[in-house]
């Protein structure tokens, strides 16, 4: 029987699924379906898609029926998914066992579930976690048609931030230099490098380096992407004035401290990406100001876009100012 299905890329299917998730058009019944590059999302109406996706008719399998941590439990957990781990966050240790009891229940493909035990902490940008099911913290998360490797307890990842992360390699182009300032285990390196740029990320954290590069060679980019380990002013000291085309500064807590070395490491026309948490009131002016008072005479600054990632915390915004410098 012929249904309508959303047809998209491969490489976007989870932001489509998302999406038509988003927009309650998902079809429970029907199983989705992939060849080759292309994916098909069944969907029940197909005047509920947004206009924004193409819609085909084609025939797809009815799906077996699966428990979801909602059918176990009775309502709908908040969780996120990260490879074979999922991610609770709980004040309440009874709640947050109760919560991995119905997630480990139902049929979601999970090892290992972790309740949040404390803020990101210490320049190595990394958390305490509570273990409710399983043993390991590490695994491999897909996104985009990357793989990447990666260990929770040892480094900094967000899976919130896929998204914002395909954006700004969707803007690489083939030939340029891509400098990322902080780099973790690759997720804006490796693709720009897939998209035939070549790629220095850089961080202090041991670990995150040593990931960064297995997921470089993962990923079939290992001769495009240079991990450095090591404090970003040496590094552009050392080896990268003048070098980059574009520039990815997601440390949005800090991020200003770092724009004198960001400017040091931009060629004559570079593009760079500036992460900020700032009031709604005002949330890109500082970081505007900033940018303009690291570039001096040197660089005429042209913001290209500004860019409101995700709500942070009550009357906080995460922001990014697309700017682009142009040697005066």
């Amino acid at each position: 029987m012929d249904v309508p299905c959303v047809r998209a890329d491969r490489a976007a299917g989870e932001e489509t699924r998302r999406a038509l998730a988003a927009a309650d058009a998902l079809a429970a019944d029907r199983e989705i379906v992939v060849e080759d590059d292309v994916i098909y999302i069944p969907v029940d109406d197909a005047d509920a898609v947004p206009s924004s996706f193409e819609v085909v008719r084609r025939e797809v399998p009815e799906r077996e029926t699966q428990s979801t941590p909602a059918d176990v439990l009775g309502f709908e957990p908040s969780y996120e998914r990260l490879g074979d781990v999922v991610i609770v966050d709980e004040d309440d240790d009874e709640r947050a066992r109760e919560l991995a009891a119905g997630i480990v229940e139902s049929d979601l493909p999970v090892e290992t579930v972790l309740n949040r035990a404390s803020k990101v902490q210490g320049e190595l940008r990394v958390r305490e976690w509570d273990v409710l099911v399983g043993e390991s913290t590490e695994t491999t998360h897909r996104e985009y048609g990357c793989e990447y490797r990666l260990d929770l307890a040892e480094v900094y990842f967000s899976p919130r931030l896929a998204t914002e992360r395909h954006r700004v390699s969707s803007q690489v182009e083939a030939g340029e230099c891509v400098f990322d300032m902080f780099a973790g285990v690759g997720p804006f390196v490796i693709p720009a490098a897939k998209r035939g740029a070549t790629a220095v990320g850089v961080d202090l954290n041991p670990i995150a380096v040593r990931y960064m590069r297995e997921n470089a060679d993962r990923n079939g980019v290992a001769d495009a992407v240079t991990a450095v380990e090591g404090d970003v002013r040496d590094v552009v000291a050392g080896e990268y004035a003048d070098w980059a085309d574009r520039i990815v500064m997601n440390l949005p807590h800090s991020a200003d401290e770092s724009l004198d070395a960001a400017v040091a490491a931009a060629g004559e026309e570079c593009v760079i990406h500036f992460y900020d948490i700032q009031h709604e009131d005002d949330p890109f002016g500082p970081g505007e100001r900033a940018i303009r008072d690291a570039a001096g005479d040197a660089y005429d600054v042209v913001v290209e876009n500004r860019h409101e990632v995700r709500s942070y915390a009550p009357h906080e915004v995460n922001v990014c100012l697309d700017v682009r410098l142009v040697s005066g």
